[in-house]
């Protein structure tokens, strides 16, 4: 309830279903032609809507699309980074090799330190030393 109470627009102004990007747009402060841009980047939900009209899609926002698309907006500007960048940060958090070959390159870089050594890869060495020892 407290997030409701949070939007500006009156109670009796705020749209009862989806609306169309341009109201959408004008809802979260931005444009319709960013609200495109950030769709092709992937930081808009998607969508379970059918095509409507002759085969093109009409996106239709709904109040958790916009709060979510909010949410991503307040990222960009408290980090101070563009779109592209939060796209790539959740690339990297949903891909684990992206994630490797980035942390691979901190390390390189000395930005991150390496990761530290797992027991079960302590013990897996410590197998394979036994094993190689034992061979005739």
């Amino acid at each position: 309830m407290a997030a409701l109470d949070d939007d500006p627009t009156p109670p009796d102004l705020q749209p009862a279903g989806p609306v169309p990007i341009s109201a959408a747009a004008e809802r979260v402060g931005t444009t319709a032609r960013m609200l495109r841009y950030r769709e092709g980047l992937g930081l808009l939900p998607r969508t379970q809507e059918q095509p409507t009209g002759r085969g093109h899609r009409h996106r239709r926002f709904t109040e958790e699309d916009l709060r979510t698309i909010a949410v991503g907006l307040e990222l960009e500007r408290e980090f101070d980074i563009p779109p592209a960048a939060l796209a790539f940060a959740l690339r990297v958090l949903a891909e684990p090799e992206v994630l490797a070959r980035v942390r691979s390159h901190g390390e390189r870089l000395g930005r991150l330190a390496a990761a530290p050594a797992r027991a079960l890869d302590f013990e897996k060495q410590k197998a394979m030393r036994l094993l190689n020892g034992r061979r005739p």
